[in-house]
């Protein structure tokens, strides 16, 4: 009989994100301005996410996959990130005692609560780390207007 032993901070890990999944569902509908992303099908990117009175700067963690096998999918309000990474292994006839590197599609899709300039949005690929800076719309509402007085 074979038992499976996790380490604390992996079963702590996926407990949280199984509780942040099921709290998302749940209020997604009753406050959707309170959920900034969404997952979407595949396996996850690890993203970080800034907002600043005039932008949003974001980084997502790509390691090992080139620029030519990251999508980016952008609109005012969202933005999705699609990339591939597959596994290189040619080997055979090789038991692997342990493999943990993930290979797969990945997908993440970023809802935001201000809408983005999208002709101004800037990415770049550094050290395995994709930089996104997206301007964010100027409303008019938002424009300063003199009155004059008569």
């Amino acid at each position: 009989m074979k038992y499976l032993i996790r380490k604390p901070d992996t079963f702590m890990n996926t407990l949280n994100e199984e509780i942040n999944t099921i709290l998302k569902r749940s209020f997604d509908s009753i406050f959707p301005e309170y959920v900034l992303e969404k997952e979407t099908k595949g396996l996850t990117i690890p993203i970080d996410i800034k907002e600043f009175d005039n932008e949003y700067k974001i980084r997502v963690e790509v390691p090992g996959i080139k620029k030519e096998d990251i999508d980016i999918e952008l609109n005012k309000s969202y933005m999705t990130i699609s990339a591939k990474k597959e596994d290189e292994r040619e080997e055979k006839n090789k038991k692997y005692h342990k493999t943990e590197f993930a290979y797969g599609n990945y997908s993440r899709t970023i809802y935001f609560p201000q809408e983005v300039n999208i002709s101004e949005v800037e990415a770049k690929l550094k050290d395995g780390v994709l930089h996104l800076e997206l301007p964010k719309l100027k409303s008019k509402e938002q424009e300063t207007k003199k009155i004059e007085v008569k």
